[in-house]
């Protein structure tokens, strides 16, 4: 898979279909999605930023940047408790991807631990690319492997892994993530709803390459799922500029630091949200900012809610400026655990 990670970083295994899909503008990808066509069959067209926009995400990186060091540092603190020295970082693309190479570059500067490192894709309700795990396992002891994601939103993905990973013996099901606001696990670097800057700019931070794709006519019995790489970008790509800002502020951070699972679970939340607003089906509902702003900027947004004790956070900044730029009502109400959430339109209002 062509991409602007470097080959040490990562091994993307995903198949390269750059000029073999087009992406579907925003509102007709929406309305075959609200429709029965599965997301992963579709590309959205990436966003370009504004310049305003790209100014408050390079604010974003300099007030968030410690605290994303500090939860990647207590992550992979955690990984090679659990895990020893033998660990395979095996990254979900796209989203997991910088933040598995973060996580492998503070394993290295902390213990001299070269591992390796792989992104592989994982689709809501397709479950994950059986043809990479294959590959792993051909390579690595099943218990070595663990998956690492960016943060949690509804636990929708952290669900499709144990579910798509029951069918593997002896592969360890739990999901490492940055950030877990949902409650989900303690594999975390914390649970606060964290400003974590890659959530913020679509393949621009991630090498480059679009969300994966799995489609009939595009992907082969025995390939691994696809994607496709944006070279055409290559004079706005920040994925480094990411990875190597985060990287300088690794520092020992004492586990005390982080709290315990919260009191009260996300979907919590997000069940009392969709009795608020009168939404039935729960995939219109994104909480956290990571979720926040995917919907901002790849689906059709009706609402922003934000919860009025973030009102007046830097870190969410970068929502309200989206949500002015698409014309997007912004709503205060109590979140939880969560500083934000995003809803998605519905097939008739679009």
């Amino acid at each position: 898979m062509t991409s602007s990670f470097r080959p040490e970083d990562v091994t993307l295994l995903l198949k390269d279909l750059t000029g073999a899909i087009a992406p579907v503008p925003t509102r007709e990808r929406e309305k075959r999605i609200q429709s029965g066509t599965h997301y992963s069959e579709m590309l959205p067209l990436e966003y370009r930023p504004s310049e305003e926009y790209i100014r408050i995400y390079e604010e974003s990186l300099r007030l968030s940047g410690q605290s994303t060091a500090d939860a990647v540092a207590r992550v992979a603190e955690k990984i090679v408790r659990k895990k020893g020295k033998d660990v395979v970082i095996v990254s979900l693309a796209r989203a997991g991807t910088p933040l598995g190479v973060l996580v492998r570059r503070y394993l290295r500067r902390k213990y001299g631990i070269s591992c390796p490192h792989y992104s592989i894709s994982i689709i809501r309700d397709r479950g994950i690319d059986g043809n990479a795990v294959r590959y792993l396992l051909n390579r690595h002891e099943a218990g070595t492997l663990q998956f690492l994601d960016g943060w949690t939103g509804k636990g929708v993905i952290f669900r499709e892994l144990r579910k798509a990973i029951s069918s593997f013996e002896g592969i360890p099901d739990d999901l490492a993530v940055v950030a877990d606001p949902a409650g989900l696990t303690e594999l975390c670097g914390t649970h606060e709803d964290l400003m974590i800057a890659s959530s913020c700019l679509n393949c621009t931070v991630c090498g480059l390459i679009s969300r994966t794709v799995l489609r009939e006519d595009l992907i082969g019995e025995h390939d691994f799922h696809g994607a496709v790489c944006y070279p055409e970008l290559a004079g706005e790509d920040r994925t480094y500029e990411f990875i190597d800002g985060i990287e300088k502020l690794f520092r020992d951070v004492p586990e005390t630091a982080e709290p315990g699972l919260p009191a009260v679970s996300g979907m919590h939340t997000v069940h009392r949200i969709a009795e608020r607003y009168g939404i039935e089906n729960l995939n219109y509902i994104k909480p956290g900012i990571g979720e926040t702003t995917r919907v901002l900027l790849r689906r059709v947004p009706w609402k922003l809610l934000i919860d009025p004790g973030h009102a007046s956070d830097p870190e969410l900044k970068h929502v309200k400026q989206l949500a002015g730029e698409k014309g997007v009502e912004t709503e205060y109400t109590t979140l939880g655990n969560y500083k934000c959430c995003g809803l998605i339109r519905q097939l008739p209002d679009i």
